[in-house]
């Protein structure tokens, strides 16, 4: 995997953790448990998959 691939994965991971931030929180103004829900599970996948990735990458470059 090349750097420019692995660094727009990392942006890319990290827009889908503050998207669901913003989702949970606004599911929060707007009393929606729903939208809370998903927001939660967004942010859980956002972090599993960065540290994923992050693995993956150290992995191939030793």
């Amino acid at each position: 995997m090349n750097k420019g691939k692995y660094i727009s994965k990392i942006i890319l991971f990290i827009l889908l953790i503050l998207f669901g931030i913003f989702l949970f929180v606004y599911g929060g103004y707007d009393d929606s448990p729903g939208a809370q829900l998903l927001g939660l599970v967004i942010v859980i996948v956002g972090i599993i998959s960065l540290v994923k990735n992050k693995k993956k990458f150290t992995i191939e470059n030793k």
